[in-house]
């Protein structure tokens, strides 16, 4: 669970940076047995800085997490939402 926790915090972290109404930013983990999901919410305004041109932040987000996760030996899946 701590590991969890763990990539959830870099998610969050990383999304704030980009943001301009950083307070908006919302990071929730559902926990599975295999699986976690990681959602984000953020202002409606922040969402194209989050996914970024052709979607490239997004997908750099996506590697990030996906690396973190591996190294816990676990699978992550971000999930971006309005």
């Amino acid at each position: 669970m701590e590991e969890d926790i763990q990539i959830k915090e870099l998610v969050e972290v990383i999304a704030r940076a980009l943001a301009e109404y950083p307070d908006e930013v919302v990071v929730k983990e559902i926990c599975g047995q295999q699986i976690s999901v990681i959602e984000l919410r953020a202002a409606k305004v922040d969402l194209g800085k989050i996914i970024g041109k052709e979607g490239r932040n997004a997908h750099a987000l996506r590697t990030l997490v996906n690396a973190a996760a591996t190294k816990l030996r676990k699978r992550a899946v971000l999930e971006i939402l309005e």
